[in-house]
């Protein structure tokens, strides 16, 4: 079995009026994935600037978020991973620490739409793009 990670944008497209791809956020997120607290940060800044949702309905959505996924914490060591995954592979910053978290984790899959589709990160971690 798999251990499963996902980035803010599969939680975005959680509730995005896209019926396929919010089915297949949903079905990622039932499985209950590790998210970071950069994920559940990221989240909470595009439902209240971009799609405009209230602080409670926020609150109670990421409250929710937490009880379904099992949250790792970002630590001092994870930022410095991520710096290295940064220099061998290329990432963003933030691209670099969901994948070092994800790697903290002890996950063997990362869902992102914003990484390449099934490159694999140190032996460990393949990326997939649940919507190709």
């Amino acid at each position: 079995m798999s251990v499963e990670f996902v980035d803010t944008n599969i939680v975005i497209y959680s509730l995005s009026e896209e019926a396929a791809k919010r089915r297949k956020a949903l079905s990622i997120l039932a499985r209950k994935p590790f998210v970071s607290i950069q994920v559940l940060n990221e989240t909470a800044n595009i439902m209240r600037r971009k799609l405009a949702f209230d602080i409670p309905a926020i609150r109670q959505f990421l409250m929710d978020l937490m009880k379904e996924s099992r949250v790792h914490p970002i630590t001092p060591v994870t930022v410095l991973s991520a710096l290295a995954a940064a220099e061998r592979y290329g990432f963003s910053h933030y691209d670099s620490v969901i994948v070092a978290t994800a790697l903290d984790a002890g996950c063997s899959m990362l869902y992102s739409e914003d990484m390449q589709h099934e490159q694999i990160i140190d032996n460990r971690l393949t990326i997939i793009n649940p919507f190709r």
